[in-house]
């Protein structure tokens, strides 16, 4: 049974931020030895599988409640086994995307799996069947999974026959999921080069992205003009598997499962409204100028004549600081002590287990994330870690992610996970945590003026920039659908940044090809909508916070602590959230302009 969150934080001893922590994580909790304990695993997995399929045959509404809750005991504990199995092949993937070995191990479990999820689709199909008073009677029985159960039904619209939903896993083993791994493999493979000091270096992406925010102007130019020279040359190949992903996600989201736009297949994994979302992103829009205003304003703090692309994440003055990896670990679990000692135990776990793999190696996966398994194991955190003040930031975002799973532990596995827009409130939460505690702690007006720039960048970064995204993928659906080709897409999306942009920043003609660039256009459709949702409501409910002080606390960590066990719109409501309301969101815009005239203030 999955642990309680109390338990979570009580069975281990007290442990301490000064001690020193592991950068390469250890992945014996899923899988002790892949060579020896694989194949016994995947054997029990079958085992279960088979227990499970042999209930077919005696399905009916005149099940018991106790037969029922027992069939959704053996459908999570065979959830459970899969999750470990397919996290570990992800994660040791993950550590160098060009390693054979793991490349095949992930295939082989991809496929293994996506066949057992083939063999336990008639009891979802079954459950979408049964009619509603026999559903209510049922899941009254079966409280603990309620919401999940709730889900289920949710897709029976758009869900298709067991014939028809077994060749679309299988297709989607080969098809979309293998263009996404191709992806990965060729950008992760990509290398770089330049000339730093004289010299002329060879690096990855993750390694020439820090040039990207180098205080001399030149080193970051010439670090955006390398960094699309060398996507540009593969710009047919990774423009061909953007236009196959769309042209395959019209085909099985509107052709087969008649979602009316590409969009709204995802809102409804979300389980958020269609019209919520519309709003979100029209407020973003409607808000380009607050944006623009700033970076004329940051154009004139960090000395610049003209402010183009290339420096939109321009440092403020002087050298960067750099944070050795330890040092960082302990600002950022001081940070989550200020704000909920509970939080910060939780976050120094995922440390002491070895449970963070932030070493920089070539060819292992770019960015950053945070795996949250199954209820009641601690989750896993990649980072790409480089010493800057982003990756300290970053650090505090991922656990964010991990601590929100393990508040909310003691839900099923089904829902423990929030869903994507209210998965990122605990990061981006935890990042402003970090964010406040170091303008707290500072004295010199100079570097405060920095921390705000800095805090600006981060906010434009995570809700502007995530719905012009999201902006381009409506559109850009839309244009595969009429044959567009990929330099007609290079096109639009230089359209939508000038868009954005305005007369504020001047944006060079490469940067039409920064779209290809970005791994969840290709992987998750319409996904960066849920930074723009989650970073406006955290400045909403940050405000609450500042507001309320110690008593929003409680009420914060019960938000965390319901996981996914409710629909979004019911969980918000419980904080005063309208997630429907312009108003809303616009209040999330009203505070970051604020911050751009406290800045001004300084000036």
């Amino acid at each position: 049974m999955p642990v309680s969150p109390m338990k979570i934080g009580s069975t281990s001893p007290r442990l301490h931020s000064t001690r020193r922590y592991s950068d390469r994580w250890d992945l014996s909790a899923l899988l002790a030895d892949r060579q020896r304990d694989f194949d016994p695993a995947m054997k029990r997995l079958e085992a279960k599988v088979a227990r499970f399929e042999s209930v077919r045959a005696s399905l009916s509404t005149a099940l018991g409640t106790d037969a029922f809750a027992s069939l959704l005991e053996q459908q999570e504990d065979i959830a459970i086994d899969a999750a470990k199995l397919g996290a570990h092949a992800y994660l040791w993937y993950s550590e160098n995307t060009t390693h054979g070995a793991a490349r095949s191990h992930k295939s082989l479990v991809e496929d293994r799996l996506t066949a057992l999820q083939n063999r336990l689709l008639f009891f979802d199909l079954w459950w979408q069947s049964v009619n509603p008073d026999d559903a209510r009677r049922l899941t009254d029985g079966a409280p603990r999974y309620r919401y999940h159960l709730d889900t289920i039904r949710r897709f029976t619209p758009h869900t298709l026959s067991e014939a028809e939903e077994k060749i679309l896993n299988v297709k989607n083993t080969t098809g979309r999921t293998a263009i996404s791994t191709l992806y990965d493999i060729v950008t992760n493979g990509l290398s770089f080069s330049l000339t730093v000091g004289g010299t002329r270096r060879a690096m990855t992406r993750e390694e020439l992205s820090v040039y990207l925010r180098h205080p001399r102007a030149c080193i970051r130019e010439a670090a955006y003009r390398e960094l699309y020279r060398v996507f540009t040359e593969h710009r047919d190949v990774l423009g061909e598997m953007y236009r196959a992903l769309v042209t395959d996600w019209k085909a099985e989201q509107l052709g087969l499962r008649h979602f009316a736009s590409p969009i709204e297949s995802r809102n409804l994994h979300n389980d958020i409204p269609d019209e919520a979302v519309t709003t979100l992103l029209d407020v973003c829009m409607k808000n380009a100028h607050v944006f623009q205003h700033y970076f004329r304003l940051k154009g004139r703090l960090c000395g610049l004549r003209k402010m183009n692309r290339y420096h939109i994440y321009a440092p403020f003055r002087g050298k960067e600081a750099a944070f050795p990896y330890q040092a960082a670990v302990r600002l950022v679990l001081d940070a989550y002590r200020s704000f909920s000692p509970r939080l910060a135990d939780l976050a120094e776990q995922v440390f002491a287990e070895r449970h963070v793999d932030a070493q920089i190696r070539p060819g292992k996966i770019g960015g950053a994330y945070c795996y949250s398994v199954v209820p009641g194991l601690t989750p896993y955190v990649l980072l790409n870690y480089t010493g800057k003040a982003r990756d300290v930031a970053t650090m505090a975002h991922e656990l964010g992610h991990a601590v929100h799973g393990m508040m909310a532990a003691h839900h099923p596995v089904f829902t423990f996970h929030s869903t994507l827009p209210l998965a990122e409130t605990a990061s981006v939460f935890g990042e402003r945590i970090l964010s406040d505690a170091l303008l707290q702690q500072e004295r010199d007006p100079r570097i405060k003026q920095g921390l705000l720039l800095g805090q600006l960048d981060d906010i434009y970064a995570t809700v502007m920039r995530q719905a012009y995204f999201v902006q381009f993928e409506r559109t850009a659906h839309e244009m595969v659908a009429s044959g567009a080709t990929v330099q007609e897409l290079a096109k639009e999306y230089r359209r939508l940044l000038r868009q954005q942009f305005g007369k504020a920043v001047a944006v060079q003609d490469e940067f039409q090809w920064e779209w290809i660039t970005i791994p969840h256009i290709y992987a998750t459709p319409f996904y960066c909508y849920a930074y723009s949702f989650g970073n406006l409501l955290v400045l909403a409910l940050y405000g609450m916070f500042k507001q309320q002080g110690a008593a929003f606390v409680p009420r914060y960590l019960d938000l965390l602590a319901m996981g996914g066990s409710e629909s979004p719109s019911v969980l918000l409501r419980g904080m005063g959230v309208d997630m429907r309301s312009q108003d809303f969101w616009q209040a999330g815009f009203d505070m970051i302009e604020k911050m751009v005239e406290e800045l001004e203030g300084t000036a």
